[in-house]
């Protein structure tokens, strides 16, 4: 299928590994002029050289910047420029017990994961609204439907993620602009690796009875009882970049592996 999306400008933050770098390299593969988006110049130049390697033709290009402040998007948005798509992905996580996520902690989620993606729409809207073109794409997650006990600010985080979507939406009816959540569940990334790495060793398991142990206890609603992998997801994301999604608006968008048991 071709998604026609040569010559489209994206922008797909936090995109030095994980669902981000997989959606920049769908992105590019498809045609697309993408800015990969990173804190660290060394990784977001490995990151580059990375896509480049899988698709001799990709335009990429990197844009360094800190989306955890104000300061740090207004700095993207001024070096990116106008985009077609925008995609935020950036997003962090920690498990951390309700009584010991201080006040700070929670200003930080918010600020990272939900900030960060109003503040570039914010900058993007008006634009793509004057083009009669634009896609607007939030990476949420299942744990915006079913908040985890273990990680309830960042539950929180991803839940707000789908309301400033839809809201967004409401905003750009009859203008061309789409604004659209992708949920994904658990998914095989270079941090969740690292976190079940660690879980492995202090548990004296094996990475695979780790992993086998939370599809089991944790995730046990999971149709796939495995991880999701990165492309999985990127594969949705690109297709709801694309001209041919140009009916697929306000939606909140599961790839979560049938985790949600849920008929909508």
């Amino acid at each position: 299928m071709d998604l026609q999306l040569t010559g489209k400008r994206a922008l797909v933050t936090g995109s030095t590994s994980g669902i981000g770098w997989a959606i920049a390299r769908e992105l590019a593969g498809e045609g697309a002029q993408v800015l990969l988006n990173g804190r660290d110049a060394g990784r977001l130049q490995q990151a580059l050289e990375r896509i480049r390697a899988e698709v001799p033709a990709a335009q990429v290009e990197g844009l360094q910047a800190d989306l955890a402040t104000a300061e740090g998007c207004q700095q993207l948005l001024n070096a990116a420029g106008p985009v077609d798509i925008l995609v935020n992905n950036l997003g962090i996580f920690e498990p951390k017990a309700f009584a010991q996520i201080t006040d700070a902690d929670w200003l930080r989620f918010f600020e990272v994961n939900v900030m960060s993606g109003v503040r570039l729409a914010r900058g993007q809207l008006a634009g793509m609204q004057q083009r009669g073109w634009g896609r607007i794409v939030f990476i949420s997650s299942e744990s915006g439907i079913c908040p985890p006990g273990d990680m309830v600010h960042y539950g929180m985080s991803k839940s707000a993620q789908l309301s400033v979507s839809r809201g967004l939406a409401e905003t750009c009816s009859g203008t061309g602009v789409t604004v659209n959540a992708v949920l994904p569940g658990p998914t095989r990334t270079e941090g969740v690796g690292e976190f079940f790495a660690k879980l492995a060793s202090d548990a004296g398991q094996t990475l695979a009875q780790a992993e086998a142990d939370f599809f089991q206890h944790a995730r046990p609603t999971s149709l796939l009882q495995r991880f999701i992998q990165p492309t999985e997801v990127a594969a949705l994301v690109a297709y709801v970049c694309s001209p041919r999604a140009a009916a697929t608006n306000g939606a909140a968008l599961r790839v979560d592996g049938g985790v949600v048991r849920s008929l909508i």
